[in-house]
């Protein structure tokens, strides 16, 4: 069988973004896959419209069940390796290929190490997001800089290790926990600098009881 590449999106309420993301990841010779968590913006026809791959669910069930239910679809479907990123261009596509040529058996997009950033974030959004990478780094002894980051490549063998584990995580969390749980099957984890840009359209689902929420999981893991 032959291998091709997958990025997997899972969205809620993204219609403003998902189909210029389509486009830009099908230009680059990827396939699509978007786990819609029935979005009533219409964002799953419009995702279908542009030729991605869709699964919607019923209800808003979470960020850790989209990405396990896009990651067995791609798994089963012989994907290799798979991509996992936002929907709303914070991740740059553009960057899609420079994780995949990394080669690790899980690649990074870090904006916290050389060469990475963030743009358009106040001083606030910068101190959280990276006072919780070191956080969650010094609690669980991990070699990465940006753990909690969500813009990752994985090669499927380790991915389904991953996925073998006993996880538990549906909200943000679930960035650590995965990262974590390959750390700890002795994968080679590797980071590539990206800038992480501040959606232009659309509304955040980040807040911050979800993200004092993420914190009170790190030391249980």
């Amino acid at each position: 069988m032959t291998r091709k590449p997958i990025v997997v999106v899972p969205t809620l309420n993204e219609v403003e973004n998902i189909g210029r993301l389509v486009d830009a990841l099908s230009s680059l010779g990827l396939a699509v896959l978007v786990v819609d968590d029935a979005s009533p913006d219409g964002t799953a026809a419009a995702a279908r419209a542009r030729g991605a791959e869709v699964i919607e669910r019923h209800g808003v069930r979470g960020l850790g069940p989209a990405y396990r239910d896009g990651f067995a679809w791609a798994l089963a479907g012989g994907f290799d390796p798979i991509v996992q990123m936002d929907a709303d261009f914070s991740h740059d596509p553009a960057d899609v290929p420079r994780l995949i040529a990394a080669g690790s058996d899980l690649t990074i997009g870090s904006r916290y190490v050389a060469g990475g950033g963030t743009r358009n974030w106040g001083l606030g959004r910068r101190v959280l997001s990276r006072g919780g990478s070191l956080y969650a780094r010094l609690w669980l002894g991990v070699p990465v800089r940006d753990l909690t980051g969500g813009f990752k490549c994985w090669r499927a063998d380790l991915l389904g290790r991953v996925l073998a584990q006993p996880l538990e995580c549906d909200g943000y969390a679930f960035q650590v926990e995965t990262t974590l749980a390959a750390h700890r099957l002795g994968a080679h984890v590797g980071e590539v600098p990206i800038v992480f840009t501040e959606r232009r359209l659309g509304q955040s689902k980040l807040s911050f009881a979800i993200t004092i929420e993420a914190a009170r999981r790190i030391p249980r893991f």
